[in-house]
């Protein structure tokens, strides 16, 4: 199976494979080896982990560590105005992703109750009730329009703020600068100046529920005593960020994929009974938050390889759940496929935790959209939809989109 494949210098990143798949030279490491070595831009010799086995276990090894607190974790892209990481990063309070256990378990537990299946289902007719009204909204404009402006974006975004109890009528600030945020490519300066905007708002939001708590989740972590108004802020930017980027990317990429593979997209209307399984083979075929790192603890053998004590380690998701010793005809989407056990939602004590929502929400939106608006349709080429290669999270910057006028 091991054959010789260059070193790449940085992470590759262009999807010239098509808008749905791995980036060639992340098919072809993954295909050579499962654990790749990785040369960082600035000069750290680390390693890439694409095969689905290595990926899991990697994701279930509490020693490769999700904190940037104990050693140099190292950037596989260049970002404007960052220079070389040579010291740990301080800890974020409450931004658990980036926690070990203890510390992440104890944050992690005070939100378990808050996204249960029990707890989940109960949403699921409100769920339903947002997407129909944005589908109404929608409907009413002349076509063509941007499904990522006027439908994939909204719903989660009104999701996630009814839940955390954050004003929807704020949406404009918070969209823009958790959009600046997670751009790759722009300026150190200017990602930092959103982060602490966004920041800003959120510490003076949970400040005010720790005075007057109403029924929500972040009202309810302010009741609890335990919790630094630090910590409540680190929480509340995690699960608004988490909470409408994924799934608002995978809404409107998912859509495009299906309008791609019409034949999928035919079965699917024909039968909303497999809408399930699709949104499960969507995940696994988009992954769109796909890249994560860890840093080693110490020697590790992983696929083969010897991860050495310090090490930056890159994960690629995407390549994971296209791996063919996990799934037969990976690069295939179908619709029909049994593809639970992929690791589109993560794997091991950072998987991601409001996943059932996610599911709830993607199975209202494509189910939806797809009963409401039968003669759906691309209105430019497919290849002048503009992708996100330049975010962390993939997708569509914009998705133009048409339909027979009747429908309206």
């Amino acid at each position: 199976m091991s054959q010789t494949v260059p070193v790449p210098l940085g992470l590759p990143m262009k999807r010239d494979a098509g808008p749905f798949d791995p980036p060639r030279d992340i098919t072809r490491l993954r295909e050579a080896r499962p654990v790749s070595p990785l040369l960082f831009p600035d000069g750290h010799e680390g390693w890439l982990v694409t095969g689905y086995e290595a990926v899991r276990r990697l994701m279930a090894d509490n020693r490769f560590s999700s904190r940037q607190d104990i050693g140099v974790l190292h950037v596989p892209y260049e970002t404007p105005g960052m220079p070389a990481m040579t010291e740990p990063s301080p800890q974020v309070p409450g931004l658990f992703i980036a926690m070990d256990p203890p510390d992440h378990t104890r944050l992690r537990r005070k939100l378990t109750g808050a996204f249960t299946v029990k707890r989940m289902k109960m949403l699921e007719e409100h769920i339903s009730d947002i997407v129909e009204r944005q589908l109404d909204e929608m409907a009413r404009l002349a076509p063509p329009v941007d499904l990522v402006k006027e439908f994939a974006l909204p719903v989660p975004s009104l999701v996630i703020c009814e839940m955390l109890g954050v004003p929807y009528e704020d949406r404009d600030s918070f969209q823009a600068n958790s959009a600046t945020f997670m751009e790759k490519d722009v300026a150190l300066d200017e990602k930092m100046a959103a982060y602490t905007g966004l920041t800003s708002y959120l510490a003076e939001l949970v400040t005010s529920k720790r005075a007057t708590p109403g029924e929500d989740i972040l009202s309810d972590l302010a009741r609890d005593d335990d919790l630094s108004i630090e910590e409540l802020t680190g929480i509340a930017f995690l699960l608004l960020l988490a909470g409408h980027e994924t799934t608002a990317n995978m809404l409107a990429l998912g859509t495009f994929a299906l309008l791609e593979h019409p034949e999928q997209l035919a079965e699917l209307r024909a039968d909303p009974d497999l809408m399930p399984d699709a949104v499960e083979e969507l995940m696994r075929y988009l992954s769109v938050a796909d890249i994560f790192y860890r840093y080693a603890t110490e020697d590790i053998e992983l696929g083969g390889e010897t991860i050495g004590k310090g090490s930056t380690v890159v994960i690629s998701l995407l390549a994971a759940n296209r791996d063919p010793e996990r799934f037969d005809n990976p690069d295939t989407l179908d619709v029909h496929r049994k593809a639970r056990g992929h690791t589109g939602f993560g794997h091991g004590v950072h998987q991601c935790l409001g996943q059932q929502l996610a599911r709830i929400e993607m199975r209202a939106g494509f189910g939806g959209l797809l009963r409401r608006f039968p003669t759906l349709r691309l209105a430019v080429p497919a290849g002048e939809v503009k992708l996100r290669t330049d975010m962390n999270i993939y997708g569509v910057h914009a998705l133009p989109v048409t339909w027979t006028e009747t429908e309206r």
